[in-house]
């Protein structure tokens, strides 16, 4: 049994192309539906409520598209409001989080010592300590919030000397001492993973949370009946609550120079 219909992902903004990118890499014929809310980001520094209102919003609107899954590309909107979210999606809509299944694979490598790095909502929701030690008591995780890297990233400044120095501050932090590895908590920090390793001098295990969680995907869909035809010719579409250049500029890079982005706000409400 296949099921054509899209896979819908959303996040505040560029982030959750990172594991776009990954569903295209890994599921070739899969179409897809991407939300970046940039007319709020970022989530990082919003309250609980704001962020929920922010995500039942956009998760009703995919729900519009009848997308049969909803990737939340967002740690903060996960941490903060993944229950809302699969209450608005229904039953019939499969829902998947970037944190749970990372959490739960590297619980089991046994690894000593994980640090996160992620916005201020998601760390000061505990989520990855708390779903970590849910399989392992035994890791010791270190959170740490890193709330200047999602507004360098969406303002262009990924891979030059403005993310370099900012890096630099934050990790070299000595809650971060003697960690083996990281666990990229925002879905926007893989855009500058390479210079993270760079900063860790390649000695730090860098967690490929995209690749877990598509695979993952990949696995619920399968035992849904819900993956595409083989012969299936895919569609990407991409939905901006407030259009930005540096937008247009990633998802090019990851999809393609003749996508076309549409504007779409969801509310007028202002941000909390």
């Amino acid at each position: 049994m296949n099921d054509n219909r899209p896979i819908g992902v959303f996040d505040s903004g560029v982030g959750g192309l990172t594991f776009a990118k990954e569903i295209k890499r890994l599921l070739p014929n899969e179409s897809m539906i991407y939300f970046g809310d940039t007319q709020h980001l970022p989530y990082g520094e919003k309250s609980k409520e704001a962020i929920t209102r922010f995500s039942v919003d956009i998760t009703n609107f995919l729900k519009s598209h009848d997308c049969k899954a909803i990737l939340v590309a967002c740690n903060s909107a996960t941490a903060n409001s993944i229950e809302a979210i699969k209450e608005a999606a229904g039953e019939d809509v499969v829902v998947i989080d970037v944190i749970s299944p990372v959490a739960e694979k590297v619980a089991f490598e046994l690894r000593e010592k994980i640090g996160v790095i992620a916005t201020k909502a998601t760390i000061n929701s505990g989520a990855y300590k708390k779903s970590i030690r849910k399989y392992n008591k035994h890791v010791k995780v270190i959170e740490m919030a890193t709330p200047l890297l999602v507004p360098v990233i969406e303002e262009g400044y990924a891979n030059t000397s403005i993310s370099k120095a900012v890096l630099e501050t934050y990790l070299s932090n000595k809650k971060l001492d003697g960690i083996d590895s990281i666990i990229l908590g925002c879905t926007h920090y893989p855009l500058v993973e390479k210079e993270i390793n760079q900063v860790f001098e390649g000695k730090v295990h860098i967690i490929n949370s995209p690749l877990i969680v598509v695979n993952h995907l990949i696995y619920l869909l399968g035992r849904e009946g819900k993956l595409a035809a083989k012969d299936h010719a895919p569609t990407y579409d991409f939905f901006l609550s407030d259009y930005t250049d540096n937008f247009l500029k990633v998802s090019k890079r990851f999809f393609g120079k003749d996508i076309q982005l549409i504007e779409k706000r969801l509310d007028t409400q202002p941000a909390l």
